[in-house]
């Protein structure tokens, strides 16, 4: 997964990582290539291969030729031919292995034909092309700006100064050609620059911005896809999927391109499998194909007779087989319509004891009782945990209360029997029993 800045870090090198411009696995770098052949010598006698590739701005790389055998490896800035002028960029892969890249991307393996590396950047290039770099933005809303008042159907969609900031090549996403000259010019004669314009598509788009995906990973076309073939709707009705745009379009408005890549295994399993025009001829019914699951292996079919209501059912590819060799020969069998019913799933129990409670979301709603203050509080605490089968009158009372609303009347005491708290709250705090001065009451002789 690419870092957040690695795009449009100030030297050229990812700003998210340490790894002063390189990973192992090259993936802070967009289309970046792992460099599996590093430290694998050659065979004696094998010279080095002298292509090296070079990492512009995004998602752009170019093939150089290494004439002079400077030493280069990946994260190296160097200083390169350019049409006209140089350039600065970062080498991304060296070696044999960028032989196979170039094959891979149709360009001629003869490296004579290339432009060829000039040195590595010294500090001067460096610093000339941070400046050059820092105008991209300005250069960028400018050209907006032009579009927009001269009213044309196009998008400036990203700009990249050379290094020694003698060109920018303007990006931008049309649908009909465009006749931009005079922009052009305008751009020039303010900027004092060579200005070039370059149509891309929405994918090539997307792919220099980047992003994330509905399926949480980095774009295809930002991290690793380089060719972009053509998707259309026949591989989503392959795949049995709902042809609903919001879900198969991705970020550039387009076709997903991760359509394609599952669509020849399903042809070669749908091959296999009887026609999906053929129609069912049951005893309950005509039978319309739906849809097939090839992971199952079942096809679905819905069965409909007049004044009721379509039942559909599924059955295997060897019950769909016997039942069309039936209707060939002329009959009609009957079939269980309830036979492809699948038993609900039978839910599993946890394997541990939950002694925390954590696993109950119902631990949340779980409210905070009120607490009495007070002896009162502690009172009423203790009486509600008294036992109801329990002789003394506080439990007899609570639960007569509780049954009729009403405070149950009692008879007179009889004598000799305590008359509760209160009494002993009046026998012991008598007037005549309190010591005069709020002293203690001296002991007795």
């Amino acid at each position: 997964m690419a870092c957040g800045n690695c795009g449009v870090g100030a030297d050229g090198k990812p700003a998210g990582c340490k790894s002063n411009g390189y990973c192992s696995s090259s993936g802070c770098n967009k289309l970046g290539v792992f460099d599996w052949l590093t430290g694998v010598p050659l065979p004696h006698g094998q010279q080095a291969f002298d292509g090296v590739e070079v990492r512009f701005k995004n998602t752009r790389k170019a093939f150089f030729r290494n004439t002079t055998g400077i030493l280069l490896s990946p994260g190296d800035l160097i200083t390169v031919d350019a049409a006209p002028g140089h350039d600065v960029g970062m080498v991304s892969l060296s070696g044999e292995l960028v032989r196979t890249q170039m094959a891979r991307r149709n360009v001629t393996v003869d490296t004579y034909e290339l432009r060829k590396v000039l040195r590595k950047s010294t500090q001067e290039d460096i610093d000339r092309w941070h400046e050059a770099r820092k105008r991209e933005d300005e250069l960028m809303l400018v050209a907006r700006e032009m579009v927009r008042g001269a009213r044309l159907d196009m998008k400036v969609t990203d700009v990249e100064m050379q290094g020694d900031g003698t060109k920018a090549i303007v990006y931008y996403t049309a649908e009909e050609r465009i006749d931009f000259r005079g922009i052009v010019r305008d751009i020039a004669d303010r900027f004092k620059t060579r200005v070039e314009m370059k149509q891309i598509g929405a994918r090539q788009e997307t792919g220099r911005i980047g992003g994330i995906g509905s399926c949480g990973r980095e774009l295809c076309c930002s991290s690793w896809l380089t060719d972009f073939r053509s998707v259309t709707t026949s591989a989503a009705r392959y795949q049995q999927l709902a042809l609903n745009p919001q879900k198969l379009a991705g970020q550039c408005g387009k076709l997903k391109c991760c359509l394609n890549y599952e669509l020849d295994m399903y042809i070669e399993a749908v091959k296999s499998y009887p026609s999906q025009n053929a129609k069912l001829k049951t005893q309950q019914g005509t039978g319309m194909h739906i849809k097939t699951d090839i992971f199952t292996g079942k096809m679905w079919y819905g069965f409909k007779k007049p004044g009721e209501p379509m039942i559909m059912a599924g059955f295997p590819i060897d019950v769909v087989r016997e039942i069309l060799a039936k209707n060939k020969e002329g009959e009609i069998p009957e079939v269980d319509l309830q036979m492809t019913d699948e038993p609900a799933p039978e839910t599993k129990q946890p394997d541990y004891e939950n002694v925390t409670g954590q696993d109950e979301l119902t631990r949340f709603d779980n409210k905070i009782k009120s607490r009495g203050g007070g002896r009162g509080g502690k009172r009423n605490r203790d009486r509600d945990r008294r036992p109801a089968s329990s002789g003394q009158p506080g439990a007899q009372g609570g639960q007569q209360r509780a049954q009729g609303g009403q405070r149950p009347q009692q008879g007179p005491r009889p004598e000799g029997q305590p008359g509760g708290r209160n009494d002993r709250r009046r026998r012991g705090r008598g007037r005549g029993d309190r010591p005069q001065g709020g002293g203690a009451t001296p002991p007795a002789a």
